[in-house]
Formats: C-alpha cells, structure tokens, sequence
C-alpha cells in the first residue's frame, strides 16, 4: 500500500520518547528573548508586584488594549507574550514576585537631544488610565530614551544629556566595545581601513545617562545614546540590560526594611540568650525556668527565621543578578563621572551586607540558641542521673534487706514445717502403738526428726534453683 504524504513528510523517530519536561527546559532560553528596537526610540518599563494578583487579573488588562479583545490564556502560558498595537509594542512578562511591562515605540522626529522632556513627550497609544489601572503594586517604572549620538567626544554628548536630568548629579558611562557598524567589504568598510587616526580605546558601542532619581510622575529616567548604524538587535539587548538592571536593583533591595525591622528584634533576643546564659552558669535560678525561658526564645527566633528566610535568600540571588548585569554592561568610565558599576558599588553594596548580616545574625542566634538548650539539657540529664542513682542505691538496700528479711523467714518457715511434719509423724507412731506395734512414739519422733530438718531445708533449696533457673 503506498504511504500517505503526510507519512513521508514526517521524519522517522531516531530518538527514545522525551522526557515530560524535555520540551520546556529546552525552551526556556528562549523565554524571554530581547526585543529589537529601532533608534531613535522611547521605552517605558513598569514593574509591579504580583504577590496579589491573579494571572486572569492581568489577562482581563491586556485585552483591554487596542485589537487585544481575543487575547486567549493559552497565549500568556509562557509567562511572555508581545502584542503588536498601532504605535508600537508592548511585552509582558511574570516572573516569580513581579510582573513586567514594557512599551517600545519610535520617538517623535520633534524629541533630539535635549529638545523635549521626557515627562512631555506625547501620549503613548494606550487607552486613557491603562497604566493607572494595572493590577498590582508599582515596584518600578523607567523612561528609557534612546537616540543617535556621535560618542567621539563623550563628555560633549554628557553635557548636553545633562539638560534631560534637570541638570542634575548624573551617572554615565560608556559600554561595551566599539561596535563595527558597516560590512568589512562596504565602501565605508574599505574607509575605515584606510591609514588614519586610531580610534579611542576607551570607545564603547554606547553611552547610558542617568540620576538614578524619581520625578514627580513616579518614573525614573535613563538616556542612551548610541552612534548611527546601531542594529535594532543590540539596542534591545542594551535597553533589557538597563531596565533588568534597575528591577533586579529594587527587588534586591526589598529585604532590607526586613533586616532593619528584625534589629531590635535580635538585639532582644541576645541579650536574653546572654542572660539565661550567665543563670545557667550560675545556677541561680531552676533548670526548668531557664527552659522554658529558652524554649520560648527559640520559638521566636524560628518564627522570624521562617517569615524572613526566603526575603533574605531572593535578596542574595537578585542580588547576584545585578552583578551580573552590570559586568554585562562591561563599563568603560568618563572622566568626571562615575559608572553604574561604582554607583552600585557605594549605594547598593552596603544595604546588602546589611542584609547578608541580618541574615547570618539570626542564623548564628539560633545555633547559639541551640547550644544553650543542649547546655541546659546535659545538666538536667546530668541531674537527672544523679537521682536515678541515689534511688536505685536505696532499691538495692531495701532488697538486701528484703532478702536477709527472707532468709530468717525460710529459717522459721523451715523450722514450722519441721515441727508440723514431726507432729503427724508422732501422731502416726502412737496410733501404730495402739495398733499393737512394739514402738515408743517419743523415740520414734525425735529419732525422726533430723530428717525431717534435712528433707525439709533440701526441698526449699530445690525451689529456689527451680526459680532462679526461670528467672
């Protein structure tokens, strides 16, 4: 019979059947992909927390947009989705504590450098009060400009970036390295190899700006600016990098209301620990006091331990994201400024060794907290042995006594089974005598009667081996 088409379309199975999760760890990398954009641009990033809010909440917002009506569930499966609207794109992106939405559309050809504050720039395409409206707490929200700009004088370019921060303290650096913006076989390609002036080894493929500061409308602003011919690929990866950046920075930093809260906290708790210590050395109080007193420091040492330990450890791994982002920045620094890289260094480093502290100090006042009770309950233990021996030395004296009190019992007892064995063996001799039998019934009892002691005391020895072969 011969094969249908779709049979000899379809590639034979090479390979054993996928593991249930193969498709998606596979695909992961391809999660959230970088989006290309064309210069001169505008991006508008806003990052809220989603602790509260449902996937169907968000959903329901996004169909609100302009030709978004069908948007299906299914669509936002993989905690990504773009939607193309009539004056640009909008991405949405779930991460574990946050949502985040981004707009990219071109800048107006009026904005240049300098020209138009960012906050007046014209509306966005997006129905009156959507941004207002997005479910969810605002963590973050970034203007992010990015322009053409000629960087062979780099400080030229700064002074006239500074117009757009309100002439401000700013924070600038060039990134990464020169890019190559023309084919090596192009005419301009063939220019550039010609004999000239080398080119500044402190180049960078582009320039950010920013104050690192909140305005009036609730957003922050950066600026980058990069040479003609930028492709639309590496400005998506330089715009990502920025606003990652500017997150990642303020969700790391949510644990550290958390450490400052738990100060007095562990400052409390220690100096109790220090107290219930020096009593437990001078045994001034009773070991069960300092137990339950110990009992109850653990329990809210533990209760803030499980409260706060995941804040602590999403700080350590944000964290971590940061520095990485920013060695992605690789940052070359201009003179008279500093770089994001020094910024963080000053501004960031110190909250979370703030929070890294907080977090070794609850973890090392628990151990402490353990070793205290395990102290306390060696001594107890210790206490309690002392008393086990003082009362098994009285069990052991009253069984002697038990024992020597049985003794003179079975004596007696030996004796009153004697005398009761004699007696019938009396009264048999004097019935054998009025029998007519030739015998003295006085005689005959005391000639019997230390058999009578020795079968006796025989008998009872052969009880107490009996009983103690059993036991």
């Amino acid at each position: 019979m011969p094969m249908s088409m779709s049979s000899q379309n379809t590639p034979p199975r090479l390979l054993p059947p996928d593991d249930a999760q193969r498709r998606v760890l596979h695909d992961e990398v391809h999660a959230r992909p970088s989006s290309t954009i064309t210069l001169p641009a505008l991006v508008v990033s806003v990052a809220l927390l989603n602790e509260d809010t449902r996937r169907e909440q968000e959903l329901e917002h996004l169909r609100r947009l302009p030709g978004q009506a069908g948007l299906a569930a299914s669509d936002l499966k993989g905690n990504y989705c773009v939607l193309l609207l009539p004056q640009g794109q909008l991405s949405w992106e779930r991460h574990t504590e946050f949502t985040r939405y981004v707009w990219c559309q071109p800048l107006p050809a009026q904005a240049g450098l300098g020209a138009v504050d960012p906050d007046l720039l014209p509306d966005l395409g997006l129905p009156a009060g959507w941004l207002a409206e997005l479910p969810g707490r605002t963590l973050a929200a970034i203007k992010l400009v990015m322009l053409h700009a000629d960087l062979c004088d780099a400080h030229a370019a700064l002074d006239q970036a500074r117009t757009w921060f309100g002439e401000r303290q700013v924070v600038a650096s060039l990134m990464g390295n020169p890019a190559v913006l023309q084919p090596a076989g192009s005419a301009a390609g063939a220019a550039a190899a010609q004999p000239g002036p080398p080119a500044s080894a402190e180049r960078g493929h582009s320039c950010v700006v920013t104050d690192f500061r909140l305005r009036d409308t609730g957003f922050e602003r950066m600026l980058v600016l990069a040479p003609p011919g930028t492709s639309p690929t590496r400005a998506g990866r330089i715009s990502q990098r920025l606003l990652e950046l500017e997150i990642y920075r303020l969700v790391a930093l949510r644990g550290l209301p958390v450490a400052k809260s738990l100060s007095p906290m562990l400052a409390a708790c220690e100096a109790d620990l220090a107290q219930i210590t020096a009593e437990l050395e001078d045994r001034a109080v009773s070991d069960q006091a300092l137990l339950d007193r110990l009992t109850a420091l653990a329990v809210r040492v533990e209760r803030s331990t499980a409260e706060h330990g995941y804040r602590f450890s999403a700080t350590q791994a944000y964290h971590a994201i940061v520095k990485q982002r920013i060695a992605e920045l690789r940052e070359k620094p201009i003179s008279g400024t500093q770089t994001v890289g020094e910024f963080m260094q000053r501004r960031l480093s110190p909250a979370m060794a703030t929070v890294d502290s907080t977090a070794n100090r609850l973890h090392s006042l628990s151990q402490r907290i353990e070793r205290a009770g395990a102290l306390l309950r060696t001594r107890v233990d210790i206490a309690t042995e002392a008393q086990n021996h003082q009362l098994l030395a009285k069990l052991t004296r009253g069984q002697e006594l038990q024992l020597k009190l049985q003794s003179t019992v079975e004596g007696l007892s030996i004796a009153a089974i004697s005398y009761y064995v004699i007696s019938l063996l009396l009264y048999a001799a004097k019935a054998a005598q009025r029998a007519g039998l030739p015998l003295q019934p006085e005689i005959a009892a005391g000639a019997a009667v230390p058999l009578v002691l020795w079968g006796v005391w025989r008998t009872v020895r052969r009880i107490h081996d009996k009983l103690q072969k059993i036991s």
